[in-house]
């Protein structure tokens, strides 16, 4: 086959890959990104060996394409996210999105044998906003309710914001933003999330482990 039919074909691939993706409902969304993530966290062993590199890769490559980081920071940081330059709502959004991988990567390493449970969606095919609820089975204790709110776009389901156990993660965030900026501004908080990031980066370097998930 000639290279520019080998280039086509590829490019056509890609095409309705993406398109597949946008007309994706956000419940089967989440079910497919969830079964991914679980099905790779315990079957790689570099996974369940707590290996930084390939715990982020997996975030990196399963979660963040479908996650609205921009929109998430944007809620935590509420009516300070109109006062802030361009400039610091991009350093934020960057510093929000490191911390969040580590948040993500240390909950992954953490997977062994829990099973996922998927609730009906309850909305309106023309609601453009919605709710996912899951749950997470484990072999002892009780289920953790796990719940994903979606927006969607021009490029299909969005994920802005997660509930653990009834709490909201942009709520959560949104009082540690607040106190931060009354301290020093946006420039204080972006700094503080920086110097957490950067703890988070040397913890990894000296125990060669993605650490545990704050409780």
């Amino acid at each position: 086959m000639k290279l520019l039919q080998k280039f086509m074909l590829a490019f056509a691939a890609m095409a309705f890959t993406a398109y597949a993706a946008a007309q994706e409902a956000p419940d089967v969304l989440v079910k497919r990104i969830s079964e991914e993530v679980m099905a790779l966290a315990k079957s790689d062993k570099d996974i369940q060996a707590g290996n930084p590199r390939r715990v982020q890769q997996v975030v990196e490559e399963k979660i963040l394409p479908h996650v609205d980081f921009q929109r998430m920071t944007s809620l935590a940081a509420g009516r300070h996210w109109r006062e802030a330059t361009p400039d610091q709502q991009k350093q934020l959004t960057t510093e929000f999105r490191s911390l969040l991988v580590y948040t993500y990567s240390g909950a992954i390493s953490q997977i062994r044998d829990q099973k996922l449970e998927y609730r009906p969606l309850r909305a309106d095919p023309a609601d453009t906003d919605v709710i996912v609820n899951t749950q997470v089975l484990q072999p002892r204790g009780e289920p953790i309710q796990l719940s994903y709110r979606l927006a969607k776009s021009a490029n299909g389901w969005k994920i802005y914001d997660i509930n653990v156990l009834g709490a909201w993660l942009v709520e959560t965030y949104k009082g540690s933003f607040a106190a931060e900026i009354s301290k020093g501004g946006i420039d204080g908080l972006i700094k503080a999330l920086s110097d957490r990031n950067k703890k988070l980066a040397g913890s990894i370097a000296k125990t060669g482990k993605t650490p545990a998930p704050a409780q």
